[in-house]
């Protein structure tokens, strides 16, 4: 037995030199690919996304497929590095789900910029204090978060990426025991993520909104007998005890992540654009706005009200849809939704998430 764990070590030593090499042969590559591009954007999100997608396809196990999005994610941040190091504004503290959704899109995070809001997250991006940034825009479970929607309107910085993170939930506390909370702290959002859960196993506790999970793992270090729902980063990061895991209502619960910037992105092959309209408050007004969009062979796949601000019972339509607005059917629907919406503005094409 242990002639063949030797062998199998003496393997991998082997290979790990092997990877060592091909690791550092690409990062020069890639260093030589900056120096060409010039002044243009480091990060290149249409680029990342065919990388990936291409290794996705390839990948014959047994790595999984988010296992190998990670690995190489992180290769090709510290590539990037070697060229500048990318500042990214998130939701702080650390320890929140947009914290992670960063570090995920990012493969690390060399430069992180904790904000005290979405808003702060916006603002910094659109003075270009920062290079990019990240914020919540919908929960499968929960729906789209209004803030973001309602900043996404005005804003002059542009849509260059989407993150897809599942978001599992944990009770964390400095007690030993869930029979010893009286309160407990969360976003309320994960409040509402873990309505049942919370009914079968905390009834009777007194339940508080803070503005992010991290903030209320924070909370929940200072006053005996609380407990924070949050992930099990914070709970590390404020060593607070695991007292239950995955306690969202639904397994699948997924947020949704916007990367924000100040430039536009390429074309990578599999694309979603995001739109905010607006029509006259007619009968059959909304149907005439997106027939162009049906006869451009243009699919919707989101359509979402919100208040315009603008006047009682005005609303905006927020719209996603498939491929890129340079590409010829989209570029014919925008001409004609230009020509009919009181408001159009495009928000920014970008590479469809990746696993």
């Amino acid at each position: 037995m242990d002639d063949l764990l030797k062998k199998h070590r003496d393997r991998i030593d082997a290979i790990d030199e092997q990877l060592l090499k091909l690791v550092n042969e690409r990062a020069s590559h890639a260093r030589e690919i900056g120096a060409l591009k010039g002044e243009g954007p480091i990060y290149r999100p249409e680029r990342e996304a065919q990388v990936l997608r291409r290794l996705l396809e390839k990948n014959g196990g047994p790595l999984s497929g988010e296992a190998i999005t990670a690995i190489f994610r992180s290769v090709m941040s510290n590539c990037r590095a070697l060229e500048k190091e990318l500042s990214v504004a998130f939701l702080g503290p650390l320890g929140t789900f947009s914290e992670e959704a960063a570090n995920k899109q990012f493969g690390g995070l060399s430069s992180p910029v904790q904000c005290a809001s979405i808003d702060e997250v916006f603002r910094n991006v659109e003075a270009g204090k920062v290079d990019y940034g990240v914020v919540p825009v919908e929960n499968s479970t929960e729906g789209a978060v209004g803030r973001t929607l309602d900043l996404l309107m005005s804003t002059s910085a542009h849509i260059c990426g989407e993150v897809a993170l599942p978001v599992h939930h944990n009770l964390l506390s400095k007690e030993a025991d869930k029979t010893s909370i009286h309160k407990l702290y969360s976003h309320a959002q994960s409040l509402s993520q873990c309505h049942e859960w919370l009914n079968q196993n905390l009834a009777g506790v007194a339940l508080e909104a803070v503005a992010s999970n991290a903030e209320a793992a924070r909370l929940a270090t200072l006053e005996p007998g609380s407990a924070a729902i949050a992930s099990r980063r914070a709970g590390e990061l404020f060593e607070l005890n695991l007292l239950a895991d995955n306690i969202e209502d639904d397994p699948k619960n997924t947020t949704r992540f916007l990367v924000l910037s100040s430039h536009d992105v390429a074309p990578s092959g599999r694309d979603k654009t995001s739109l905010v309209m607006a029509t006259r408050n007619v009968p059959g007004a909304v149907v005439d706005l997106l027939e162009p969009l049906a006869r451009h062979q243009v699919s919707m796949t989101k359509l979402e009200s919100r208040p315009s601000r603008l006047g009682i019972w005005e609303y905006v339509f927020f719209v996603d849809i498939e491929g890129h607005q340079r590409d010829a059917n989209v570029t014919a629907a925008l001409d004609e939704l230009q020509k009919r919406a009181s408001l159009l503005k495009v928000l920014g094409s970008y590479p469809v998430a990746v696993v």
